[in-house]
């Protein structure tokens, strides 16, 4: 068996694994990379493989890292059947969709400037109708069912707790000659005793693991406190006369969020202003997670749905799907919250209210997820004190804050103890993947001082055989 990894390696972005087995190429996950606008184009354009020898793929959960390239792989020759739960199915529905329609709208003003430059136009990677190709070849499994990927490969789904429908994929594979080995894949980990999402269903008994280290050398701040933090943030703002505007990924993270506030809201601990979510895709990603309520973990059930109320709905909340109104949020003075998306502030609406507030004293921006390198929202997190929006540079005047209790992802406490359900003797390889080097390279080593001494940081690129003398 061969694993080959072709996205996500080194960097948090673009997850894609290639593994060769029995004659046969599986392809893991196929996301796009986020970065700077043109190194973006071109690693997402050109894939470190033929799409058209790809047979099938295994999709972990819908967020547009993991999932968003799937239908420039189909444009480029896949044919081949993509696995992966009905909630992330109804979810990916959403958010390519959505992808396409972005693309082709921020390409509207590149394109204009490389016109005035005597430079040829840029095409989209994929257009809708790409899409729906794409989508007509997704087929459904839900959590602990076995089905079979190809020949001598079985697969099965487990609650990877991070998003509605997330998976990790737990693989037998039976190799001629070779020992059967047992290959888990963790996809993006989920954290314990989150609102929403179940606790992670931790992949066991394995002799090889690809595991993600977004978080391996970090602790997420203490969940516990989240709430207070987050109602005197809005506060404070709302008596200094200023709005609070939140990126978010419009999957889970808009849905965790509407979630905090409606318990604030429902315990009479917020101000008595206007909260809007402002994303077409996170609307209507809201809607499948109210198609999902089973998904939901114990204390939604207990506080919302015991009581038969919609845990994404109260007074305070309006949701927007037309441009015309969420143009009109920016003339609004008076105290007000928007949640809108993109999470890393690389295209999508957030980008009309960063460049109409990102120079306003008044305003804050709450960042409560992840963002990669050289995105947008990095940069404002990391301080730059000017940054371009849409190709115009502007003065960051406005106040940020950032609330990492949020994160959906695994800290480096709940990384350890997910791999420490392995015994040391018997997963004899572990490839660190979807994560910086600095985060890398202290969990090698925290997991080294445990026992798990073959422990992989692979480069892009980079392939690694396993068989009969490696497990």
């Amino acid at each position: 068996m061969n694993i080959k990894f072709c996205g996500a390696a080194q960097t948090v972005t673009g997850s894609q694994i290639l593994i060769t087995v029995n004659g046969k190429k599986i392809l893991l996950e196929c996301g796009l990379f986020q970065g700077r606008r043109q190194e973006t184009y071109e690693r997402n354009l050109n894939f470190l493989y033929n799409p058209a020898e790809v047979d099938v793929m295994i999709l972990s959960h819908a967020h547009i890292d993991h999932s968003g390239n799937i239908p420039n792989l189909v444009k480029q020759g896949f044919k081949g059947s993509i696995y992966a739960t009905p909630a992330t199915i109804d979810l990916c529905k959403i958010m390519l969709r959505d992808s396409a329609f972005l693309q082709e709208k921020d390409l509207e003003w590149v394109n204009v400037i490389r016109r005035r430059q005597g430079l040829p136009k840029m095409p989209p990677l994929y257009t809708i109708d790409d899409v729906e190709r794409a989508m007509d070849k997704f087929v459904g499994v839900d959590f602990n069912r076995a089905f079979t990927v190809a020949p001598g490969v079985e697969a099965m789904f487990r609650d990877a707790g991070h998003i509605l429908g997330s998976a990790g994929v737990h693989l037998e594979i039976d190799e001629p000659g070779q020992k059967n080995i047992r290959l888990g894949f963790s996809g993006d980990i989920g954290r314990p005793n989150m609102p929403l999402t179940n606790d992670p269903n931790v992949l066991r008994d394995l002799d090889a693991l690809i595991m993600e280290c977004t978080y391996g050398n970090r602790h997420h701040g203490c969940y516990d406190e989240v709430e207070e933090e987050l109602s005197a943030i809005i506060r404070n703002a709302a008596a200094g006369g200023g709005k609070v505007i939140i990126p978010s990924f419009a999957i889970g993270r808009t849905q965790h969020l509407v979630y905090v506030l409606h318990k604030l809201f429902n315990q009479n601990r917020l101000p008595d202003i206007p909260i809007y979510v402002d994303s077409p895709m996170a609307c209507n990603a809201t809607a499948v997670y109210r198609s999902y309520l089973h998904y939901l973990d114990r204390e939604a059930k207990r506080i919302f749905l015991d009581a038969s109320e919609d845990p994404f709905e109260f007074p305070r909340l309006t949701y927007i799907q037309d441009i015309d109104e969420s143009k009109r949020l920016n003339g609004q003075t008076y105290p007000h919250v928007i949640i809108s998306s993109s999470g890393m502030a690389e295209g999508g609406r957030i980008l009309h209210h960063l460049r109409n507030n990102v120079d306003n004293p008044k305003t804050l921006l709450l960042f409560v997820g992840y963002a990669a390198k050289e995105t947008l929202a990095r940069k404002l997190m990391d301080g730059h004190k000017t940054v371009k929006v849409f190709g115009e540079e502007f003065q960051v005047r406005c106040k940020i804050k950032i609330l990492d209790a949020f994160s959906a992802h695994a800290d480096r406490r709940d990384l350890l103890n997910y791999v420490g359900l392995n015994d040391p003797a018997r997963l004899k390889n572990i490839f660190l993947y979807h994560g910086e080097s600095d985060q890398a390279a202290s969990f090698k080593d925290a997991l080294r001082s445990k026992g798990y001494q073959n422990v992989h940081y692979p480069a892009p690129g980079e392939s690694f055989v396993i068989g009969k003398n490696d497990v």
